[in-house]
This record gives structure tokens, C-alpha cells and sequence, in this order.
């Protein structure tokens, strides 16, 4: 993947602490079809949850498999997010969407959004979803009922390093009313893919 301008795609990053409702946002701006978005679906060497696809949700790789690929250099950007639980995206992924003549749409952890903009500053808005307080996220990191206790407070310690990097994004959406957090997310992509 060169950084020549022979592609006509934008890419768009949502990255936000866990229980942000990055997600939320991201699946409603999908069914806006004049945005012309496709979802970039990462890989991850973490085991599936509940109904997760390998395909549809994540490219759900082997521990092995996954390095493998880093040596190779397959990945636009890849993070080892908790210990062996690896996160990346593959630069096959991205092009297959832009050969779709679509703008590609990022649901992924900080570092990872930071990185496609230091890669793709001109293609790239970068917006972070940032939760009204640390109380809201563990309140709703508890009220998806997904993960052990544990898991939760490995999110919540992360989250303050996370929540620290919301400058270095083009944009900040406050996640308190969700109405209003989609309508400013809306405005933010529209104005960036449709100007």
C-alpha cells in the first residue's frame, strides 16, 4: 500500500475508551448511504464473544497467525492491546473497500486511529469519542453485562491514558445525549467524505 493518490477513499477513524459508544455511532453512520461508507473490519488474535463472525465482526486469527503477518508487514497499523490479545488492521482490508470506490470507516483503539492519521494525514478524519465522565463509562462498561469484573477494570485503568489523547484527534464528540453525539458524528463525516 503506497501513499500515492492513484485511490479516491477516505478514511474515517473512531477511536474512544470502551463503553464510549464509539460502536454505536459508527453502525448508525453505516446506513447512511449518501456517506458511501464500508466498515473496515479488523483482525484480532482474541477468541470470539457470543455471536461474533470471522469475516463479519473481526478476521479472528490464531496467536501465531497473527505475528506471522506483522513480519510479513500486512498491517497498516497493529497494537498488542492486552497481554497476547493482538488488534490490527490489514492493509488488504482497506483496499479491498477503496476498490469498492467507498470511504472506509475505522471503529478502532487509539493508538491504532493515531496511526492511520500519522500515515494518512490528508485521507484521514480522526474523531474521538469521549464519554461525559469516568463514572458514565464504568456504568455502562457494567450495563452490557459482556465481560467478568476483571476485564472491566483493565478498561477503566486504560481509560484516562485514553481519554488524554482526545487533542490529538481532528474532532471530539461528546457521547452524553446519543441523539446529539450521531447528529454531530453525522455533520462531522458528511462535511469530510461530501464537501
Amino acid at each position: 500500500m503506497n501513499n500515492t493518490s492513484e485511490h479516491k477513499g477516505k478514511l474515517i477513524v473512531f477511536s474512544a475508551p470502551s463503553g464510549s459508544g464509539k460502536t454505536t455511532i459508527v453502525k448508525h453512520l453505516l446506513q447512511q448511504k449518501e456517506l458511501n461508507l464500508r466498515f473496515s473490519i479488523s483482525a484480532t488474535s482474541r477468541k470470539k464473544r457470543g455471536q461474533e463472525l470471522h469475516g463479519q465482526d473481526y478476521y479472528f486469527l490464531s496467536l501465531d497467525d497473527f505475528k506471522s503477518k506483522i513480519k510479513e508487514n500486512a498491517f497498516l497499523e497493529w497494537e498488542e492491546v492486552y497481554r497476547d490479545n493482538f488488534y490490527g488492521t490489514l492493509k488488504t482490508e482497506v483496499e479491498r473497500i477503496w476498490a469498492e470506490g467507498k470511504h472506509v470507516i475505522f471503529d478502532i483503539d487509539v493508538s491504532g486511529g493515531l496511526r492511520i492519521k500519522r500515515k494518512f494525514p490528508e485521507e484521514t478524519l480522526a474523531i474521538f469519542v469521549k464519554p461525559p465522565n469516568l463514572n458514565e463509562l464504568i456504568k455502562r462498561l457494567k450495563t452490557r453485562g459482556e465481560e467478568s469484573e476483571d476485564k472491566i477494570s483493565m478498561r477503566v485503568s486504560k481509560a484516562p491514558a485514553e481519554l488524554a489523547t482526545a487533542p490529538l484527534f481532528d474532532e471530539i464528540v461528546v457521547n452524553k445525549n446519543l441523539e446529539e453525539a450521531l447528529e454531530n458524528a453525522y455533520n462531522l463525516v458528511n462535511n469530510f467524505v461530501n464537501p
